[in-house]
């Protein structure tokens, strides 16, 4: 369980392909990988990985074609920035909302125009995701916890205040772009209680 509020801007080293279609990822970390033991959970870009080997300022993963399937992380290349996450223990602050690492959909960067010292940026997504979020409800967008602005159509809107653009992948992303997108627990709990739409 992780809470959205990134705590490194790692990088991609290697992203190689595995026998069956898996892939083996080693991302470099500012983090003191001494102090992340195997088996931890780590949030990256969104997407809840185990880690299977660690070094000084690095860490790799095993990612399965299923997740490869469900995510952008099919795409991911060397020299890549990526949104890093420990794992929530308790006690920790939960400065964001609870994120689970697991990813619902993607989403697509329609636009983004400038609004004052931030920037307004709008998705697109299934509509099938789009009935989980809510004005003022929160969503996490590459691992990063978000209030969602509005929702209309098959698209939604996001505000990225200039700190988040400076600590996340957000402030290289442009139109066209994909993301990892997790709809918030209470939503998905109350919507499955709920008649399904007709």
């Amino acid at each position: 369980m992780f809470t959205g509020i990134i705590t490194d801007l790692g990088e991609v080293l290697e992203a190689d392909a595995k026998a069956g279609g898996d892939l083996r990822l080693l991302l470099q970390t500012a983090w003191d990988t001494a102090e992340v033991p195997l088996g931890a959970s780590v949030a990256c870009n969104g997407v809840c990985l185990t880690v299977v080997e660690r070094g000084p300022q690095r860490l790799a993963f095993d990612v399965s074609a299923e997740t490869l399937s469900k995510t952008t992380l099919d795409t991911w290349q060397a020299g890549q920035r990526i949104n890093l996450e420990r794992s929530l223990r308790l006690g920790d602050e939960l400065g964001g909302h609870l994120v689970y690492g697991h990813v619902d959909g993607l989403a697509e960067v329609l636009d983004i125009r400038r609004e004052g010292e931030s920037h307004r940026y709008r998705f697109r997504a299934d509509p099938a995701l789009l009935r989980f979020l809510a004005p003022k409800g929160s969503i996490a967008l590459d691992g990063v916890s978000l209030t969602v602005n509005e929702v209309d159509g098959e698209a939604f809107g996001v505000n990225i205040i200039p700190h988040t653009s400076e600590v996340t992948t957000f402030g290289a992303y442009r139109p066209g772009n994909r993301v990892n997108l997790e709809i918030d627990m209470l939503a998905r709990y109350v919507a499955r209680l709920l008649p399904k739409p007709e």
